[in-house]
């Protein structure tokens, strides 16, 4: 076995997840006329959508500030550099990847992107009930499309860590920390290289 995330990328990964979908379902309650009727607490369930942000942002703070910052910064600078065996994978060619292949590290960046533009359509969103200077025309479709595009990548996500033979045992990386070193050297070879040269 081969270590591959440590706590603080695992909790961060689980707290973002664990929010993600807790304001998904509060979301849907709100959005879909049927739910809404069904729970027949709107209030409650606004309260719970926006208490869930609230803990959300505050947990990622928390995890980012006690965990082990300089280990977030390292995967930060990896997943943001796109070389040219990234590319490659992309196009759809066979090329040697790192500990993130480039498809997880356009996931991190697209779900880091979104996060930062759920937060501040939802944050003029709940401003703008409170004071309507701030209700701002389109707030309410930014937030619905990154919903929709979001539950897209999730459901994409969801079927490589759970259903697909080959990528499945990525799962056991995020929820262990380690990974089988067959499994890694097929799939992230460069890694296992640079792991070896340490």
């Amino acid at each position: 076995m081969v270590p591959r995330f440590g706590r603080t990328e695992r909790a961060l990964h689980w707290v973002h997840a664990t929010g993600f979908f807790a304001m998904l379902a509060s979301g849907l309650v709100l959005y879909l006329p049927a739910l809404s009727e069904l729970v027949a607490r709107r209030n409650l369930v606004k309260n719970v959508h926006i208490f869930t942000a609230l803990t959300w942002a505050v947990a990622i703070c928390l995890v980012v500030a006690l965990g082990d910052r300089r280990r977030l910064a390292s995967d930060w600078r990896e997943i943001e550099a796109l070389d040219r065996d990234d590319r490659r994978w992309l196009r759809g060619g066979r090329a040697a990847q790192g500990r993130f292949n480039a498809g997880q590290k356009v996931n991190a960046l697209v779900t880091a992107a979104f996060a930062v533009l759920f937060a501040l359509s939802g944050f003029f969103l709940w401003l703008g009930e409170r004071d309507h200077r701030f209700l701002f025309e389109g707030t309410g479709t930014v937030h619905e499309t990154l919903t929709l595009v979001s539950v897209a990548l999730v459901s994409g996500h969801l079927y490589l860590a759970l259903i697909h033979p080959t990528t499945r045992h990525a799962l056991r990386g995020m929820t262990l920390g380690e990974v089988r070193e067959d499994w890694a050297r097929e799939h992230h070879s460069k890694w296992l290289e640079e792991r070896r040269g340490l």
